[in-house]
């Protein structure tokens, strides 16, 4: 029960503050479809047509040149894009043993297989997400450290993290729980 009253109150606070920023609309929930339609509109004529995706670059050299603002946009650009898109950054799920006694591993996401440009050769770079947040930590380990996951998809990977690891135990799998 508590997960569709979560649900329902974050987006009925949404409509809510969408709809504040429309004061001109009458009905609730309105101004909240009027802004999903623009932001579609306005991002498939700036990625069809020449002038739209001319502004789009135009705005996007704008904010990336910036004083102040361009690591902002810069940081916030690149993470987006390490999750979306035809350049997903985090797509190469491994475990990491991050302590050998008692041994422990974490879940995460090789994003540099070679680390020889800062003088750290046989180290990779890990991703290491956090859980419930949108946020991590990134290490620098031995490579021996390292191991591919393959019996998961990199969402499943990502979900597996972003969860605290609880989106893959099965209902009925109550007596390796008990185990525990």
């Amino acid at each position: 029960m508590s997960p569709i009253a979560i649900t329902g109150f974050v987006l009925y606070s949404a409509f809510d503050k969408i709809d504040k920023i429309l004061p001109f609309i009458p009905q609730r929930g309105v101004g909240f479809v009027i802004i999903i339609v623009v932001v579609t509109v306005v991002g498939y004529f700036g990625t069809r047509f020449f002038i739209g995706r001319w502004l789009f670059d135009a705005f996007e050299y704008i904010m990336a040149h910036t004083p102040g603002i361009k690591f902002l946009y810069s940081s916030i650009r690149d993470v987006i894009k390490s999750f979306v898109g035809d350049k997903k950054r985090f797509n190469k799920p491994v475990w990491v043993c991050v302590k050998l006694s008692p041994e422990i591993w974490r879940i995460g996401f090789l994003t540099q297989r070679d680390m020889s440009q800062f003088g750290m050769e046989d180290r990779v770079a890990v991703y290491l997400p956090h859980s419930y947040a949108i946020s991590g930590w990134v290490i620098v380990t031995d490579i021996k450290n390292v191991k591919p996951i393959t019996e998961m998809t990199a969402s499943e990977a990502m979900k597996f993290a972003v969860s605290g690891g609880i989106t893959t135990l099965e209902d009925g799998d109550d007596a390796q729980k008990d185990k525990l």
